[in-house]
């Protein structure tokens, strides 16, 4: 079986952008418009295709990250040349970011959907972070032109003034909102309207009288831009040569995938225009395999440094980048060939156990639609079946079968159990990403949960230092137990001088032990045991049962008794000392503080700051964003429970936040009553 299409006619891209801003709307037009599909099926009546999964049709967003294999034939192409497209639709809300970092690990080129209205959002910036983390080139497309309040001009200048200055105007819109009715391109000065009942024809025209003057102004910009990446080029137009648009489209071409211009187009795909032409644009200017730089990699058997380019006949190589359980077939492993070729039945070697394992079946995704293929070739972006590295054993109960595999898809996803409750406890970027979690446990896997409001990660720490001595002597008949120590205890992240609560310090949430023991007073064999007394004993704090944290222990004298002394007598004798210090060390809880950004139109930014500082909030900054104020605080995890619901109705639904991990701090004495008063 050979290839089916030249190397470089393939392109794997990503669509990114920040929640509702239409990249799965985008993808769905793509899907329609490359024959992948035969009807439109719409986000808001829950019919899409890459969201397959029930808990992303109901709720009308992207969860996970959805592959997607199609073919395109450029508008203007009269060859009609194919060129395969493997696509991934990531997700926007800020609980599922991790979809988007490991997917652009993998991919070659990305079109970055913004909101015509919005422009560059909070979510935008971290996507266009982590494809600047990645090195991936990018194309913009501004969506939503047909909506009251859009605007191209200030969604690019936003994207200029928060993302990067080498934003170029591939195209101006004729027209906005009700009146959108195509776009001009700049390159080839000519206008684009589409017509049929979903914009699949598209007729070509001249430039409107009334934008003549703006567009010969913003392509003399944009070929300035682009003759900036080429000086025999510059040369030549400095000089007042005409550049041929073959020259102009390649140095494009290679300045996009240099990461030194980024496109700018502009339309609806709600409204079926302009989709079509980013995906000639795709064509033309993202990458294909052979246009990246050869994977470096290590040797497994030598650890020398290695590469592989992006070639059928070199070794093979790949990435796996997802796993994802598949109702059908069991655990898929999503994976992306950066050289050679593969075989379905074929053994490949897995770095990560360091075992050969055998391939029993290749599948291609579009979406929740399995095309079983025998070989894939460099380049190729496909799913195994079969391969054991995240299996669970036959014999677990049901729920932990799901929470395995739950947490095999998603790193983001942990999972703990509470030795003192029996609760098995997870973890999550946020409330929606657990809640779908859950209810993907109930449809999935048929697992029925008692699910409790979510938990802070509350700590506890020490404020004081103090001494104690303790002795565990037991006599029951025969050989006893004795276990004597003396430990001074302090706090590893000390008060300055007069403060009453340490704010904003960077806790390690750490441990120090010293053995000041000397001439043999506690023999060394145990000294270890009481180590690992000292760290049992910070399992369970003193006031309210949660993890004592940022503590230094001194061991600094004891006994021992030549016959009934043992590791485990020490080791209890010191984990009852620590409970005693803990408790003269004037105990304190510990809270996460979140480091807050708020995005909010001007009219609301009063509402917005009250509504923090009651939350126990630190207004930390102001700034203006284009349209928006942004307001940086810094606010305890407890209080932001709920948040995105207050602020969207205190905003008309016009504000956004994102949150992360700042730091730890001690909280106030009535709040941490009421800790004490929930934990009993």
């Amino acid at each position: 079986m050979e290839r089916d299409y030249p190397l470089e006619m393939l392109r794997n891209f990503g669509i990114i952008a920040h929640i509702d801003a239409g990249k799965t709307t985008t993808s769905e037009r793509i899907l329609f418009y490359t024959g992948m599909t035969h009807k439109i099926g719409e986000v808001h009546e829950g019919e899409t295709v890459t969201d397959w999964m029930e808990q992303e049709r109901e709720r009308g967003i992207t969860i996970t990250a959805a592959a997607v294999s199609c073919f395109w034939t450029k508008t203007d192409d009269p060859a009609k040349t194919k060129y395969r497209f493997n696509i991934i639709d990531t997700p926007g809300h800020i609980d599922f970011t991790v979809e988007v970092k490991r997917s652009l690990r993998v991919l070659d080129g990305a079109v970055v959907v913004f909101d015509g209205v919005a422009g560059v959002e909070p979510q935008s910036e971290t996507n266009w972070r982590y494809a600047d983390e990645a090195q991936v080139p990018r194309i913009c497309f501004i969506n939503k032109l047909d909506r009251t309040g859009a605007s191209f001009e200030r969604s690019f200048q936003s994207i200029l003034d928060r993302l990067n200055k080498n934003a170029v105007r591939m195209q101006l819109p004729i027209g906005a909102e009700g009146d959108f009715e195509g776009v001009v391109d700049l390159l080839k000065m000519k206008s684009y309207r589409h017509d049929g009942k979903m914009g699949e024809q598209i007729i070509e025209g001249e430039v409107p009288e009334n934008m003549l003057a703006d567009a010969e102004k913003y392509r003399a910009e944009l070929i300035e831009k682009i003759v900036e990446n080429d000086e025999t080029l510059m040369n030549e137009y400095l000089a007042g040569g005409v550049i041929p648009m073959d020259k102009l489209k390649a140095t494009l071409r290679k300045a996009v995938i240099a990461n030194a211009i980024f496109p700018v187009f502009t339309g609806t795909a709600l409204k079926n225009k302009g989709v079509q032409l980013v995906l000639d644009a795709v064509v033309d200017y993202l990458p294909s395999p052979m246009d990246i730089q050869a994977m470096k990699g290590t040797d497994p058997r030598t650890d020398e440094p290695i590469e592989r380019h992006a070639s059928d006949t070199e070794p093979f190589s790949a990435l796996a980048f997802k796993l994802q359980s598949d109702p059908f077939v069991g655990q898929l492993t999503f994976f992306r060939v950066y050289s050679g070729t593969l075989e379905a039945g074929s053994y490949i070697y897995n770095s990560t156990t360091g075992e050969k394992e055998r391939l029993s079946r290749i599948v291609r995704l579009q979406a929740d639609q399995r095309e079983e293929v025998k070989k894939v070739f460099a380049g190729d972006i496909a799913a195994a079946v079969g391969l054991k590295n995240a299996k669970t054993k036959a014999d677990q109960e049901k729920m932990g079968m799901a929470l395995k595999r739950l947490s095999d898809e998603d790193p983001t996803f942990r999972i703990t159990t509470n030795a003192e409750t029996a609760e098995t406890v997870i973890w999550g970027m946020g409330e929606l990403h657990l809640e779908i979690l859950v209810d993907r446990m109930k449809r999935e896997f048929s697992v029925e949960t008692n699910v409790g409001r979510p938990q802070v990660a509350y700590k506890e720490t020490i404020t004081k230092e103090a001494e104690v001595e303790n002795k565990y002597i037991k006599q029951s008949g025969g050989r006893g137990q004795y276990g004597h120590v003396k430990i001074r205890m302090k706090p590893l992240v000390p008060l300055a001088e007069g403060e009453t609560v340490a704010k904003n310090v960077k806790r390690e949430q750490g441990f120090e032990f010293i053995n000041s023991i000397k001439g043999g007073v506690i023999p060394q064999e145990y000294i270890s045991p009481i180590e690992k007394g000292l760290k049992e004993g910070m399992e369970r704090g003193i006031l309210a049962g949660y993890n004592l944290v940022d503590i230094s222990v001194e061991l600094y004298d004891g006994s021992f008794h030549e016959v009934d002394s043992s590791e485990i007598a020490f080791k209890i004798a010191a984990a009852q000392a620590l409970q005693e210090a803990a408790r003269k060390a004037s105990p304190v809880i510990l809270e996460p503080v979140m480091k807050v950004e708020v995005v909010t139109p001007d009219q609301f930014m009063g509402d917005v700051t009250g509504n923090l500082s009651s939350k126990r909030g630190q207004i930390e900054g102001m700034e203006e964003r284009g349209m928006y104020k942004v307001v940086k605080a810094k606010v305890p995890l407890s209080e932001m429970f709920g948040y995105i619901t207050s602020l969207r109705s205190m905003t008309e639904g016009r504000a956004s936040f994102t949150m992360e991990f700042d730091h730890y701090e001690i909280v106030p004495t009535n709040v941490a009553q009421t800790i004490i008063e929930a934990r009993k």
